[in-house]
């Protein structure tokens, strides 16, 4: 069990009021799943990817993720958690634009406090496994939209993360690129990667194996391909 969450709730202040976003998520991913998530603007989808991606913490509730209780961590403590086991990819590719593909990749490691022969060797190969490896000296602006989006999907891969997070990872591609992008998503799950998937498009939650429905910060439906 990767990620276990037990009566998740989550709560903000706004002026005067408070605001619920999560009403009590009760979740468990098993390695190697590709979820959806879905639900309309407003629903919490967001907020409960910020708790589970170490982002944010609960009200209220207990996570888990591999079986260590998280949702009491401190914020440095999360962090060190974010960078191990977790990778990110966001619908803006959020690349440094004066850093080639290479370096982009290899931050994470830096952050990490890699050895940068080892880094370097681990994000050579990772852009290879995103079908990079001929574009690693180009900066952002000199690839495709496509490409950068691979860039940092690479970028999220290069720790070898126990959770790819995605955020609408097509939203800013067209439809032949996104087709291509979520081909990728498809393989890194076949060679064993866990992956969480937010998306609003039905096209693109049915091609995981798993489409959790959130609505008023309540999981209304959990349906498993």
């Amino acid at each position: 069990m990767i990620i276990k969450t037990e009566n998740i709730t989550k709560t903000y202040q706004t002026g005067s009021q408070i605001v619920s976003a999560l009403n009590g998520i009760d979740l468990e991913v098993e390695k190697g799943e590709f979820i959806s998530v879905m639900g309309p603007s407003g629903s919490g989808k967001t907020t409960l990817m910020n708790i589970i991606g170490c982002l944010d913490t609960p009200t209220n509730g207990e996570y888990f993720l591999n079986e260590k209780l998280v949702s009491d961590l401190t914020d440095d403590e999360l962090a060190v958690i974010r960078n191990k086991e977790i990778g990110f990819v966001f619908q803006s590719f959020h690349l440094l634009a004066r850093n080639s593909a290479l370096d982009n990749v290899m931050l994470p490691l830096k952050y990490a406090g890699t050895d940068k022969k080892d880094a370097l060797e681990m994000s050579k190969n990772v852009l290879e496994e995103v079908g990079l490896s001929d574009r690693s000296t180009h900066s952002p602006s000199e690839l495709s939209g496509g490409q950068q989006q691979r860039v940092a999907i690479a970028r999220a891969l290069v720790n070898k993360p126990s959770i790819l997070f995605a955020d609408e990872p097509t939203g800013n591609l067209d439809s032949k690129t996104g087709a291509d992008v979520m081909n990728l998503f498809k393989e890194l799950n076949r060679n064993g990667q866990t992956i969480i998937l937010i998306t609003h498009e039905d096209s693109i939650a049915r091609q995981s194996n798993r489409i959790i429905t959130i609505r008023d910060g309540l999981i209304k439906s959990d349906d498993r391909g």
